[in-house]
């Protein structure tokens, strides 16, 4: 009797494993369906993730071009302001003893509208005033600080040129004063500005035409300001680009502006 139901508890025992296989067999795996979805689902984070990863380096991308182009803004800015506006009205006076030409004797041979027989001064036939400026070129004195390697009086000629298939706006520094005999001027060349589409100057001054009494003309804007024995009050430059950057206006004023270095005001010469 015992033995009879020792054999029926092993039969019920075979029976409950034999029906619960398939369940314990489902329990352990994924169907077709759920490695689908999950794999869609994943592919879809992937996307995005990459997606903001590339818009967060395409923002980081503009950034720092915005960055440069406010800081080559504020590089030219910065330029006129602290040269431009220090400009020192002087005349050339490096002639020798001998008569020789100035060109030769001085770093202003290069000067722009020079024209030694129509002087402003008659007192200055043979010198060249230091401020000559036109539409896209200029030509002024300005001081270097003594913590730059080119210390002292530089005469700045401010150009737009063409160079490599573009427009830039060049700087030629050279020194003001003569060097020893033997030695060359260190004459250096300096891009200020690439990709210029328009460089435009303008002079704030009095004009040439003087009254009866010989009172200076009325003050205004003028695209030239060449043989004159003044400089102007305020320089305008209006710069565009290329690149499509905008550029605000600079009005510049000189420090010295207007100052009367002619023949009846003891006029500022180099070396004194």
């Amino acid at each position: 009797m015992r033995k009879a139901q020792v054999q029926a508890g092993k039969v019920r025992i075979a029976h409950h494993v034999i029906s619960a296989a398939p369940g314990l067999r489902y329990a352990t795996g994924f169907t077709l369906i759920e490695v689908l979805i999950a794999m869609t689902l994943l592919s879809i984070m992937v996307v995005l993730l990459f997606s903001s990863l590339g818009i967060c380096a395409q923002s980081w991308e503009q950034g720092e071009n915005k960055i440069a182009e406010v800081n080559e803004v504020a590089v030219v800015s910065n330029f006129f302001q602290r040269h431009l506006s220090s400009a020192t009205p002087l005349w050339d006076d490096f002639t020798d003893g001998d008569d020789a030409d100035v060109s030769s004797q001085s770093g202003t041979g290069a000067a722009i509208g020079r024209d030694d027989g129509n002087a402003a001064a008659a007192g200055n036939k043979d010198k060249t005033f230091s401020f000559q400026g036109k539409k896209e070129s200029l030509q002024f004195v300005s001081v270097f600080p003594a913590s730059v390697g080119r210390a002292g009086m530089q005469l700045f000629s401010i150009q737009l040129q063409k160079q490599d298939k573009e427009q830039v706006i060049k700087v030629t520094l050279t020194p003001f004063f003569p060097v020893t005999e033997g030695e060359e001027w260190n004459q250096e060349e300096v891009i200020l500005l690439r990709h210029v589409s328009d460089f435009e100057l303008a002079y704030f001054g009095a004009t040439d035409d003087a009254d009866d009494a010989g009172n200076a003309g009325k003050n205004s804007w003028q695209k030239e300001w060449l043989e004159k024995d003044v400089q102007p009050k305020l320089v305008k430059i209006n710069i565009s680009t290329t690149n499509g950057v905008f550029w605000p206006e600079m009005i510049i004023a000189l420090k010295v502006a207007g100052a009367e270095t002619g023949v009846n005001a003891a006029p500022l010469e180099a070396g004194n």
